[in-house]
Protein backbone atom coordinates (compact mmCIF):
# COMPACT_ATOMS: atom_id res chain seq x y z
CA UNK A 1 0.00 0.00 0.00
CA UNK A 2 1.22 3.51 -0.83
CA UNK A 3 2.53 5.48 2.16
CA UNK A 4 0.06 8.35 1.62
CA UNK A 5 -2.87 5.93 1.80
CA UNK A 6 -1.55 4.42 5.03
CA UNK A 7 -1.22 7.86 6.56
CA UNK A 8 -4.63 8.92 5.33
CA UNK A 9 -6.22 6.09 7.35
CA UNK A 10 -4.60 7.36 10.56
CA UNK A 11 -6.34 10.48 11.92
CA UNK A 12 -3.40 11.18 14.26
CA UNK A 13 -0.87 11.50 11.42
CA UNK A 14 -0.93 14.32 8.90
CA UNK A 15 -0.17 13.34 5.31
CA UNK A 16 2.75 15.05 3.59
CA UNK A 17 1.81 18.15 1.67
CA UNK A 18 2.79 17.68 -1.96
CA UNK A 19 2.71 21.44 -2.54
CA UNK A 20 5.61 21.98 -0.12
CA UNK A 21 9.19 21.99 -1.45
CA UNK A 22 11.32 18.91 -0.68
CA UNK A 23 13.01 18.91 2.76
CA UNK A 24 10.75 21.77 3.92
CA UNK A 25 7.44 20.00 4.40
CA UNK A 26 5.83 21.15 7.65
CA UNK A 27 9.18 21.85 9.26
CA UNK A 28 8.50 22.68 12.95
CA UNK A 29 9.62 26.09 14.13
CA UNK A 30 11.39 24.92 17.29
CA UNK A 31 13.72 27.22 19.20
CA UNK A 32 15.75 26.56 22.29
CA UNK A 33 14.04 28.10 25.31
CA UNK A 34 15.76 31.17 26.69
CA UNK A 35 14.32 32.48 29.95
CA UNK A 36 15.65 35.98 29.13
CA UNK A 37 16.54 36.70 32.74
CA UNK A 38 20.05 38.00 32.12
CA UNK A 39 20.41 41.53 33.48
CA UNK A 40 17.27 41.44 35.62
CA UNK A 41 17.53 42.17 39.36
CA UNK A 42 15.71 39.94 41.83
CA UNK A 43 15.16 40.16 45.58
CA UNK A 44 14.22 36.94 47.35
CA UNK A 45 13.22 37.44 50.98
CA UNK A 46 14.29 34.70 53.37
CA UNK A 47 16.72 33.16 50.88
CA UNK A 48 19.68 31.83 52.86
CA UNK A 49 18.31 28.29 52.97
CA UNK A 50 15.52 26.03 51.78
CA UNK A 51 13.21 27.05 48.94
CA UNK A 52 14.40 30.67 49.02
CA UNK A 53 18.02 29.63 48.60
CA UNK A 54 17.14 27.28 45.76
CA UNK A 55 15.28 30.10 43.99
CA UNK A 56 18.19 32.51 44.47
CA UNK A 57 20.64 29.92 43.15
CA UNK A 58 18.63 29.12 40.04
CA UNK A 59 17.94 32.76 39.22
CA UNK A 60 21.66 33.51 39.60
CA UNK A 61 22.46 30.63 37.25
CA UNK A 62 20.16 32.25 34.66
CA UNK A 63 22.17 35.48 34.79
CA UNK A 64 19.93 37.39 37.17
CA UNK A 65 21.46 39.85 39.64
CA UNK A 66 20.24 38.27 42.88
CA UNK A 67 19.83 39.91 46.28
CA UNK A 68 19.97 37.28 49.01
CA UNK A 69 18.27 38.06 52.30
CA UNK A 70 18.53 36.49 55.73
CA UNK A 71 18.34 37.62 59.34
CA UNK A 72 22.08 37.48 60.08
CA UNK A 73 25.31 38.41 58.33
CA UNK A 74 26.68 34.90 58.83
CA UNK A 75 23.68 33.28 57.13
CA UNK A 76 23.77 35.72 54.23
CA UNK A 77 27.53 35.42 53.70
CA UNK A 78 27.35 31.64 53.76
CA UNK A 79 24.60 31.63 51.13
CA UNK A 80 26.53 34.06 48.92
CA UNK A 81 29.63 31.90 49.14
CA UNK A 82 27.72 28.79 48.11
CA UNK A 83 26.15 30.52 45.10
CA UNK A 84 29.50 31.93 43.98
CA UNK A 85 31.20 28.56 44.33
CA UNK A 86 28.51 26.97 42.17
CA UNK A 87 28.80 29.72 39.55
CA UNK A 88 31.85 32.00 39.73
CA UNK A 89 30.21 34.45 37.32
CA UNK A 90 27.10 34.80 39.45
CA UNK A 91 26.15 38.37 40.29
CA UNK A 92 24.90 38.33 43.87
CA UNK A 93 24.54 40.78 46.73
CA UNK A 94 23.34 40.26 50.27
CA UNK A 95 21.14 42.07 52.72
CA UNK A 96 21.01 40.98 56.35
CA UNK A 97 17.93 41.94 58.32
CA UNK A 98 14.49 40.81 59.39
CA UNK A 99 12.15 41.93 56.62
CA UNK A 100 9.17 41.22 58.85
CA UNK A 101 9.84 44.64 60.41
CA UNK A 102 9.11 48.07 58.96
CA UNK A 103 12.47 49.65 59.85
CA UNK A 104 14.47 46.88 58.21
CA UNK A 105 12.39 47.18 55.05
CA UNK A 106 13.17 50.90 54.98
CA UNK A 107 16.90 50.12 55.30
CA UNK A 108 16.62 47.68 52.40
CA UNK A 109 15.02 50.31 50.17
CA UNK A 110 17.83 52.76 50.81
CA UNK A 111 20.33 50.22 49.50
CA UNK A 112 18.21 48.63 46.78
CA UNK A 113 15.57 51.16 45.70
CA UNK A 114 14.43 49.19 42.64
CA UNK A 115 14.17 45.56 41.60
CA UNK A 116 12.67 43.84 38.57
CA UNK A 117 11.65 40.67 40.39
CA UNK A 118 10.37 40.28 43.94
CA UNK A 119 9.91 36.83 45.44
CA UNK A 120 8.10 37.00 48.78
CA UNK A 121 9.44 33.82 50.32
CA UNK A 122 9.97 34.84 53.94
CA UNK A 123 7.82 32.69 56.18
CA UNK A 124 7.61 30.65 59.35
CA UNK A 125 5.52 27.69 60.44
CA UNK A 126 4.92 25.85 63.68
CA UNK A 127 2.73 22.83 64.38
CA UNK A 128 0.49 23.74 67.31
CA UNK A 129 -2.94 22.61 68.55
CA UNK A 130 -5.57 25.23 67.78
CA UNK A 131 -6.61 25.76 71.39
CA UNK A 132 -3.03 26.64 72.38
CA UNK A 133 -2.43 29.22 69.63
CA UNK A 134 -2.40 32.57 71.42
CA UNK A 135 -3.40 35.95 70.03
CA UNK A 136 0.29 36.83 69.90
CA UNK A 137 1.00 33.69 67.87
CA UNK A 138 -1.65 34.70 65.35
CA UNK A 139 -0.30 38.25 65.10
CA UNK A 140 3.32 37.16 64.77
CA UNK A 141 2.78 34.62 62.02
CA UNK A 142 0.61 37.10 60.09
CA UNK A 143 3.28 39.78 60.44
CA UNK A 144 6.01 37.51 59.09
CA UNK A 145 4.16 35.55 56.44
CA UNK A 146 1.78 38.16 55.07
CA UNK A 147 2.73 41.72 56.00
CA UNK A 148 6.39 41.26 55.03
CA UNK A 149 5.28 40.56 51.45
CA UNK A 150 2.72 43.36 51.53
CA UNK A 151 5.40 45.89 52.57
CA UNK A 152 7.91 44.75 49.97
CA UNK A 153 5.30 44.69 47.22
CA UNK A 154 4.11 48.16 48.16
CA UNK A 155 7.69 49.41 48.09
CA UNK A 156 8.58 48.06 44.64
CA UNK A 157 5.35 47.86 42.66
CA UNK A 158 5.20 51.53 41.61
CA UNK A 159 8.65 51.37 40.04
CA UNK A 160 7.72 48.18 38.21
CA UNK A 161 4.60 49.82 36.80
CA UNK A 162 6.54 52.89 35.74
CA UNK A 163 9.06 50.70 33.89
CA UNK A 164 6.16 48.60 32.57
CA UNK A 165 7.82 45.35 33.58
CA UNK A 166 8.09 43.35 36.76
CA UNK A 167 7.40 40.09 38.52
CA UNK A 168 6.01 39.65 42.02
CA UNK A 169 5.67 36.12 43.36
CA UNK A 170 4.31 34.97 46.70
CA UNK A 171 5.54 31.61 47.92
CA UNK A 172 2.31 30.32 49.40
CA UNK A 173 1.57 26.64 50.10
CA UNK A 174 -0.87 23.84 49.44
CA UNK A 175 -1.95 24.68 53.00
CA UNK A 176 -3.66 27.75 51.51
CA UNK A 177 -6.41 25.51 50.14
CA UNK A 178 -5.86 22.38 52.21
CA UNK A 179 -5.69 23.88 55.72
CA UNK A 180 -3.67 21.64 58.04
CA UNK A 181 -5.38 20.93 61.34
CA UNK A 182 -2.00 20.96 63.09
CA UNK A 183 -1.16 24.49 61.79
CA UNK A 184 -4.41 26.39 61.26
CA UNK A 185 -2.76 29.77 61.83
CA UNK A 186 -0.14 28.95 59.19
CA UNK A 187 -2.82 27.89 56.71
CA UNK A 188 -4.62 31.18 57.28
CA UNK A 189 -1.54 33.18 56.27
CA UNK A 190 -1.06 31.14 53.12
CA UNK A 191 -4.67 31.74 52.09
CA UNK A 192 -4.23 35.45 52.75
CA UNK A 193 -1.26 35.49 50.38
CA UNK A 194 -3.47 34.22 47.57
CA UNK A 195 -5.89 37.10 48.13
CA UNK A 196 -3.12 39.70 48.15
CA UNK A 197 -1.49 38.19 45.08
CA UNK A 198 -4.67 38.14 43.02
CA UNK A 199 -5.58 41.66 44.11
CA UNK A 200 -2.17 42.99 43.09
CA UNK A 201 -2.46 41.24 39.73
CA UNK A 202 -5.73 43.09 39.17
CA UNK A 203 -4.07 46.32 40.29
CA UNK A 204 -1.37 45.84 37.64
CA UNK A 205 -3.74 44.74 34.88
CA UNK A 206 -2.82 46.03 31.43
CA UNK A 207 0.84 46.52 32.34
CA UNK A 208 3.94 44.37 31.94
CA UNK A 209 3.87 43.54 35.66
CA UNK A 210 2.57 40.13 36.67
CA UNK A 211 1.75 38.84 40.15
CA UNK A 212 1.36 35.16 40.95
CA UNK A 213 1.42 32.71 43.84
CA UNK A 214 3.28 29.42 43.94
CA UNK A 215 1.89 26.64 46.14
CA UNK A 216 4.52 24.07 47.12
CA UNK A 217 3.58 20.90 48.91
CA UNK A 218 5.45 19.43 51.90
CA UNK A 219 9.10 20.19 51.14
CA UNK A 220 12.32 18.88 52.63
CA UNK A 221 13.71 22.29 53.50
CA UNK A 222 15.91 23.36 56.39
CA UNK A 223 12.96 23.99 58.69
CA UNK A 224 11.62 20.48 58.28
CA UNK A 225 13.93 19.01 60.92
CA UNK A 226 12.18 20.94 63.69
CA UNK A 227 8.82 19.84 62.31
CA UNK A 228 9.94 16.20 62.36
CA UNK A 229 11.26 16.59 65.91
CA UNK A 230 7.93 17.97 67.12
CA UNK A 231 5.70 15.45 65.38
CA UNK A 232 7.97 12.48 64.78
CA UNK A 233 8.24 11.08 68.28
CA UNK A 234 11.88 10.12 67.86
CA UNK A 235 11.45 8.32 64.51
CA UNK A 236 14.10 8.36 61.82
CA UNK A 237 13.40 10.76 58.97
CA UNK A 238 12.69 7.88 56.58
CA UNK A 239 10.17 6.33 58.98
CA UNK A 240 8.55 9.71 59.63
CA UNK A 241 8.28 10.45 55.90
CA UNK A 242 6.60 7.12 55.21
CA UNK A 243 4.13 7.54 58.05
CA UNK A 244 3.49 11.21 57.25
CA UNK A 245 2.39 10.46 53.70
CA UNK A 246 0.39 7.49 54.86
CA UNK A 247 -1.65 9.20 57.55
CA UNK A 248 -1.19 13.00 57.41
CA UNK A 249 -0.88 13.76 53.67
CA UNK A 250 -2.30 10.55 52.30
CA UNK A 251 -3.65 12.36 49.20
CA UNK A 252 -0.10 13.03 47.98
CA UNK A 253 0.66 11.43 44.64
CA UNK A 254 4.39 11.99 45.07
CA UNK A 255 4.49 10.11 48.39
CA UNK A 256 7.62 11.92 49.52
CA UNK A 257 8.79 15.39 50.49
CA UNK A 258 9.62 17.60 47.54
CA UNK A 259 13.07 19.10 47.16
CA UNK A 260 13.55 22.89 47.19
CA UNK A 261 14.97 22.68 43.65
CA UNK A 262 11.74 21.14 42.36
CA UNK A 263 9.85 24.20 43.59
CA UNK A 264 12.51 26.67 42.45
CA UNK A 265 12.34 25.51 38.84
CA UNK A 266 8.73 26.58 38.52
CA UNK A 267 9.38 29.87 40.31
CA UNK A 268 12.29 30.66 37.99
CA UNK A 269 10.12 30.13 34.93
CA UNK A 270 7.29 32.30 36.25
CA UNK A 271 9.84 35.05 37.02
CA UNK A 272 10.95 35.16 33.40
CA UNK A 273 9.78 37.38 30.54
CA UNK A 274 8.69 34.29 28.61
CA UNK A 275 5.98 33.68 31.25
CA UNK A 276 4.20 36.95 30.46
CA UNK A 277 0.78 35.32 30.02
CA UNK A 278 0.84 33.79 33.51
CA UNK A 279 -0.81 36.37 35.74
CA UNK A 280 -3.09 36.36 38.75
CA UNK A 281 -2.61 32.62 39.09
CA UNK A 282 -2.13 30.24 42.00
CA UNK A 283 0.22 27.62 40.59
CA UNK A 284 0.55 24.36 42.47
CA UNK A 285 3.75 22.37 42.68
CA UNK A 286 2.40 20.29 45.54
CA UNK A 287 3.08 16.72 44.51
CA UNK A 288 -0.64 16.14 44.05
CA UNK A 289 -1.59 16.69 47.71
CA UNK A 290 -4.68 18.70 46.76
CA UNK A 291 -7.17 16.24 45.29
CA UNK A 292 -8.41 18.53 42.55
CA UNK A 293 -7.55 19.54 39.01
CA UNK A 294 -8.10 23.20 39.89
Amino acid sequence: MHLDKKLARRPDVESPCHNCPPRQRHKPNIKQMNLELFGKTALISGSTKGIGFAIASQLAAEGTHVIVNGRSDNAVNSALQQIREAGPEAKVDGFAGDLATTTTTEDLLERFPAVDILVNNLGIFEPKPFDTISDEDWRHIFEVNVLSGVRLSRAYISGMKQRNWGRIIFISSESAIFTPKEMIHYGMTKTAQLAVSRGLAEYCGGTGVTVNSILPGPTRSAGLEGFVTQLGGGQSFEAFEKEFFKSVRSSSLLKRFETPDEVARLVTFVCSPVASAINGAALRVDGGVVSSCF
